[in-house]
C-alpha cells in the first residue's frame, strides 16, 4: 500500500516540476525498509494514506526534509539539492536517516502536511484589485485554512500578469505566473483588517512553525524556498486556532460599514467535511443576503472541481449574489488562465 502511494505521489511531484521529489519517493517505494518503527506505524495506518487523503508520502518526505533544514542530519542534507547525488548515494543517506531518526519521523507524520504556497496569491491579487475598483472601499480579509497566514499578506507581494504590473509598497517579491487571457486593471488597494483561521495554525515566526512551513516545500525548488522565507519575514497577521465555520460566524454577523469583507480559501475548502461545507455555504449566503453597497461581501474560492487542468477560480459577490467563473489556476500558482471579466459592474 505505502509503495503504491509513494509512486503515485512521485508522479504528482514530477508533474509539478520536482524531479528530485520524484526520485526520492521512487527510491523509498523501491527500497522501503520494513524494520523501523516508522514502517510499523505506516503498516497500521488507520486512514487512507494516498496522496488524495492523508498524504502519507508527503508527510514522510517532509520529515526527511526537516532533518536537513534543522541540521539534525548533515549527511542527509549533503545528499539533497543543490548537490548532484546519484541514486545509490541518495538511497544510502535516506536509509541511514530512516533508521537513525526513527522516533523523529514517527512523531512528524502524525500531523498532516501544511504549506503556504505563496504563488497562489497571484490569483488573489487581481481579484482584490477588481473588488477595490468596483466598490472603492478598503478590504477586510478572512482566510479559511490559512495555515501560517502567508497568503493573508498578498497585498505586499508584487505581481507581473502578462503586460500588467500590480505594484506593492516594499514588495517582498514579485510573482510572475504564465498568464493567459485579459487581466484586471490595478487599482488603489487598501486592507483595513486581515485575519485567518486554521485547525492547526502555524506560527511562522517560531522555529517549529517556520520549519514545518519550509519542510513541506520541495528541496529542488530553490525559488519557492526563497519566496517562502521572504513571505515569512513579511507575515504579521493573526491566525486563530478554530473550526473555520465556527470562527467565521461572528465575523460575518458583524459587518463593518465602509469595508468590503472578502472571505477566501485556496485549496482548503475541499478538505472540509461535507457537513462543514454545507454549514459554511449557508452561513455565507445568509450574510450575503444582508449585504449592502456600503458593506458588501465577496467569497473567493480556488479549489479543485473535478476538472483539469488546475483549480477553478470562482467569485460570489453580494449584494445581488453575482456568481462569476474567473478561470483556472495551477495548484502551485505557476500559471493562470483568466476567463472572467476584467472589471465588475
Amino acid at each position: 500500500m505505502i509503495r503504491d502511494a509513494l509512486r503515485a505521489q512521485a508522479g504528482h511531484c514530477e508533474n509539478l516540476d520536482s524531479p528530485f521529489m520524484g526520485r526520492l519517493l521512487r527510491l523509498l517505494a523501491d527500497h522501503w525498509s520494513e524494520d523501523t518503527a516508522l514502517a510499523e506505524k505506516v503498516a497500521h495506518w488507520p486512514g487512507d494514506m494516498s496522496p488524495y487523503a492523508d498524504s502519507l508520502p508527503l508527510r514522510i518526505a517532509g520529515g526527511l526534509h526537516a532533518l536537513c533544514l534543522s541540521g539534525r542530519d548533515p549527511s542527509l542534507a549533503a545528499a539533497y539539492p543543490p548537490a548532484a547525488t546519484d541514486d545509490p548515494a541518495l538511497w544510502a543517506a535516506l536509509d541511514t536517516a530512516l533508521h537513525t531518526h526513527d522516533a523523529f519521523l514517527c512523531d512528524w507524520i502524525a500531523s498532516p502536511p501544511q504549506t503556504n504556497e505563496v504563488r497562489r496569491a497571484a490569483a488573489l491579487i487581481p481579484v482584490a484589485h477588481m473588488l477595490a475598483a468596483r466598490f472603492g472601499l478598503p478590504l477586510r480579509l478572512s482566510e479559511l485554512g490559512a495555515s501560517g497566514g502567508l497568503n493573508l499578506m498578498f497585498d505586499r507581494f508584487a505581481l507581473q500578469a502578462g503586460e500588467t504590473h500590480f505594484a506593492a509598497p516594499d514588495a517582498a517579491f514579485t510573482l510572475a505566473p504564465d498568464w493567459t487571457g485579459p487581466c484586471p486593471t490595478p487599482s488603489d488597494l487598501h486592507i483595513a483588517d486581515r485575519r485567518g483561521v486554521d485547525l492547526n495554525p502555524l506560527d511562522a515566526h517560531s522555529p517549529a512553525g517556520a520549519l514545518r512551513l519550509m519542510a513541506y516545500l520541495w528541496p529542488d525548488q530553490s525559488e519557492r524556498l526563497a519566496r517562502t522565507r521572504a513571505a515569512i519575514a513579511a507575515q504579521d497577521a493573526p491566525v486563530d486556532r478554530a473550526d473555520a465555520i465556527d470562527w467565521l460566524a461572528p465575523r460575518l454577523s458583524s459587518p463593518q460599514e465602509g469595508t468590503l469583507h472578502l472571505v477566501y480559501h485556496t485549496v482548503a475548502w475541499q478538505y472540509f467535511p461535507p457537513e462543514v461545507q454545507a454549514r459554511g455555504t449557508a452561513l455565507i449566503e445568509t450574510a450575503g443576503a444582508a449585504a449592502t453597497e456600503a458593506a458588501p461581501l465577496a467569497w473567493l474560492s480556488m479549489e479543485t472541481d473535478g476538472q483539469t487542468p488546475g483549480a477553478a477560480l470562482s467569485l460570489r459577490l453580494w449584494p445581488g449574489d453575482h456568481r462569476l467563473s474567473l478561470g483556472r489556476v495551477d495548484f502551485h500558482g505557476r500559471w493562470i488562465d483568466w476567463q472572467g471579466p476584467t472589471q465588475l459592474s
